[in-house]
């Protein structure tokens, strides 16, 4: 069984391992130890704090195999995505023009540079090893970080939004990156990733990126055909998060051009799904009849964890029958409450 858990101190140096195997450009996983390390400080610090109003905060989860004590999986979100500034996107526009003394009327594809996305919550850092790809842990890890967020909504905004890797080459080059941002950066997309990070929010954004709309029609080909493409690496996020109520088509990367999801709580699964039940202890017989798998995670903030569970439907009812196994990983005991959710 695996186990989604608030990020340790201990977890560093198998950070660092996952961080040494995913793409560079590609993955949101902190690169450096030195950034892995302030990224698990501000998360423990996120966690432990009373918050009234999303700020600053992030939480980063991982996915554990407690047998094993391996991290196999990471998944973040942070409160409010511009909190130190603001978060920058290009909004896919629709600019009608019209000359009546040709009686010509036609609409042209634009991007514009906004703002819109700052202040909504950020879903982040989802990297889960390939042999659990095709396994519910996938989904659980993904869906945690929602999980979290029903039970504490104080957190974090009402919208929420998650950028995905857009089309990059085997170097890591990118024909969206190629066709615009190296006109005003001059720099190779991963030198741009690096030097300004993924927060798409520092002031040489505002300095160097156009701030008037940009027609498409103008680019090349391949920079058009890349527009709102996921890297093939993204694609099980992206199922994940359609399948959860996400959107595409409004906004995309400034960067790479890659698909920007974005939905307000009320329109995803694990906000309009999710029902809190009381547990109960398991007789130990297996459940008989079909069986379904779900997400069931505690309500502690600080020591939050999560699972997956197969059993019968829960729809209507009170209780979840919990092995002592598993109410010991999820630390529940006989009565307590938990959060569940079809996945």
């Amino acid at each position: 069984m695996y186990v989604v858990r608030p990020v340790e101190a201990g977890d560093i140096a198998a950070l660092e391992t996952l961080a040494a195997v995913t793409m560079p450009g590609v993955h949101t996983l902190p690169k450096t130890r030195d950034k892995i390390e302030q990224a698990v400080e501000r998360s423990i610090a996120s966690f432990a704090a009373q918050v009234d109003i999303p700020s600053e905060e992030s939480y980063l989860f991982v996915l554990e195999s407690p047998a094993e004590r391996r991290i196999v999986g990471t998944a973040a979100i942070f409160a409010t995505a511009g909190s130190n500034g603001t978060y920058f996107s290009f909004r896919n526009d629709v600019i009608q023009q019209v000359s009546r003394d040709l009686n010509i009327c036609h609409n042209v594809h634009a991007l514009t540079l906004c703002s819109e996305l700052t202040a909504y919550s950020q879903l982040s850092s989802f990297y889960i090893d390939e042999a659990l790809q095709s396994r519910p842990e996938a989904a659980l890890l993904s869906r945690s970080r929602l999980l979290f967020a029903v039970q504490q909504p104080q957190r974090f905004g009402d919208r929420f939004f998650v950028p995905l890797a857009g089309v990059t080459d085997e170097k890591g080059g990118s024909p969206f990156w190629d066709a615009l941002g190296r006109k005003f950066f001059k720099m190779d997309f991963l030198d741009a990733e690096r030097v300004i990070g993924g927060a798409r929010n520092r002031t040489l954004i505002v300095e160097l990126m156009p701030h008037y709309p940009v027609y498409v029609p103008l680019l090349p080909g391949d920079a058009q055909a890349a527009m709102g493409q996921i890297h093939p690496s993204g694609e099980l996020a992206f199922n994940l998060l359609t399948a959860e109520g996400f959107e595409a088509d409004e906004y995309i990367d400034i960067f790479d051009g890659g698909p920007i999801l974005q939905a307000h709580k009320h329109a995803l699964r694990t906000f309009t799904s999710s029902q809190t039940l009381r547990v109960r202890t398991a007789d130990g017989q297996q459940p008989e009849g079909a069986t379904v798998n779900y997400a069931i995670a505690n309500s502690a903030a600080p020591a939050f964890r999560a699972v997956t569970l197969a059993c019968p439907e829960l729809e209507g009812c009170e209780a979840v029958a919990l092995t002592p196994e598993v109410q010991d990983i999820l630390r529940v005991a006989d009565g307590d409450s938990v959060t569940c959710v079809r996945i």
